[in-house]
């Protein structure tokens, strides 16, 4: 049997229409692209404007400030002495030092916090953003709770390192809990 050839048209409008998807979903940098495509073209077919941020709600990838110890060091003097501290409260002290939100929403995700968190567990999840390994990310969680200004290594309570690096180990997941207790052992018996 012969295969006939079929030559197939492209409808004038197509590459303007998905042109502006584009442009659309890059302004509003969805979450689940899927359903953004699925919400933006249902939108068009009804005649209403597309799912796109306002303007003023749209997001400039150049604005976002790159997370440092400095600013969780400030993020820090902001929760105070808290230990426990509302996920809406951080979520604005995040927002007003215009640090990106799909990071503070990767460390709500890991830590999988809900209203209320503990800050020490979103700490050193926001500092592993920028340690590499869990001794990197325990120094910089280290040097943002130091209070010692001397110029020395930074140091915080035995017992608060013990909890930041068990927790981290646990999240990490690839360290076993009898490591962590032969490792703490022996920095107990250092220090």
């Amino acid at each position: 049997m012969a295969q006939t050839e079929e030559h197939r048209c492209i409808p004038p409008e197509l590459p303007e229409m998905l042109k502006k998807f584009v442009q659309a979903a890059i302004l509003a940098q969805p979450q689940d692209l899927l359903q953004f495509g699925v919400d933006y073209f249902e939108a068009l077919c009804r005649g209403e404007s597309s799912p796109v941020r306002e303007q003023s709600e749209q997001v400039d990838l150049c604005n976002w400030a790159e997370l440092t110890p400095e600013l969780l060091k400030t993020l820090h003097s902001q929760v105070a002495s808290r230990l426990i501290i509302r996920a809406d409260e951080l979520a604005e002290m995040w927002k007003a030092l215009n640090l990106p939100t799909d990071l503070f929403n990767s460390v709500m995700n890991v830590g999988r916090f809900t209203e209320e968190i503990e800050w020490l567990k979103f700490l050193a999840l926001a500092s592993s953003a920028l340690g590499v390994t869990i001794a990197r990310t325990l120094k910089i969680v280290c040097e943002v709770l130091s209070c010692d200004h001397d110029g020395g290594p930074p140091r915080i309570p035995f017992s608060t390192f013990q909890f930041l690096y068990t927790y981290i180990a646990e999240v990490d997941g690839e360290i076993s809990a009898s490591h962590v207790r032969r490792m703490l052992s022996y920095i107990e018996q250092e220090v």
